[in-house]
């Protein structure tokens, strides 16, 4: 992978290492679930990935699913075994629902993602490593990894897409790349014009007037509805366009007819 795509994809020191992670796919025999794959990996902010015998790849079929992460698909190395798609790491994170046969310990995504983002910000190469969709794994493959990880599905229903899979183990990965639990997507917040004190005053005093001419606030015994209202209208935070409409609303209260 260029560095141009990196310092493309990658903005934030904080997710800095994740181009050391690379995706690894074995034997997948479906062309939209390496599109996918793609698409997953992209979104969270991976590069790399790795595909040991492909049924069929490349494929217009992947390229519609990559869904515009079709430069992952262009950059994707095929490789025939995995030792191949492993060469340079230093820890291949296999993704299996294997409980027996299996020397080391199962870990979900969520306990296994500082490790994995430690190593990867220590420059070096980690794989995550991803069966074919029938039948995951073999033990062969299982046993050139160094650990294992399996996601924590519904018992009763457990079967997960490939590019799910995918999806769940590279989000925990990103999240992990931040030191605190909170993660900053104030970006993705639409600006908010908030209503002027002024705008809000003279809504107060529309929906007062109209209140009491549809008889619904009575003048000789207000009670505490007038405060209520404005506790409730203020604690709202109405936008100047909020306001408006109901501005809008009471206009057309006055107005409407009510004969029969």
């Amino acid at each position: 992978m260029n560095k141009e795509i990196k310092k493309n994809l990658y903005q934030g020191s904080e997710t800095d290492c994740l181009p050391n992670i690379r995706v690894v796919l074995s034997h997948t025999s479906h062309p939209g679930n390496i599109g996918s794959t793609a698409r997953a990996m992209k979104t969270m902010g991976l590069t790399e990935l790795v595909l040991i015998n492909p049924k069929e790849f490349p494929s217009e079929v992947a390229t519609a699913l990559a869904s515009s992460a079709d430069d992952i698909l262009q950059n994707a190395k095929v490789v025939s075994s995995m030792a191949e798609a492993l060469e340079g790491t230093t820890m291949q994170v296999a993704l299996t629902a294997r409980r027996r046969e299996l020397s080391q310990p199962l870990q979900t995504p969520r306990q296994i993602a500082p490790e994995i983002i430690a190593t990867a910000r220590a420059d070096k190469q980690v794989a995550l490593v991803f069966g074919a969709e029938t039948s995951g794994l073999t033990i062969d493959e299982l046993s050139l990894c160094s650990d294992r990880v399996t996601i924590p599905t519904n018992p009763y229903y457990s079967s997960l897409n490939l590019s799910q899979a995918v999806q769940v183990l590279t989000y925990e990965l990103r999240t992990s790349c931040y030191e605190t639990d909170w993660v900053d997507v104030q970006h993705l917040q639409e600006e908010r014009e908030l209503a002027t004190h002024e705008s809000l005053e003279k809504l107060f005093e529309h929906m007062e007037e109209v209140l009491l001419k549809i008889g619904f606030l009575r003048p000789h015994a207000p009670k505490r509805l007038m405060p209520r209202l404005r506790r409730l209208f203020v604690r709202a935070e109405l936008e100047r366009e909020e306001v408006d409409i109901l501005r809008g609303i009471l206009k057309a209260t006055t107005e409407f007819d009510r004969k029969p």
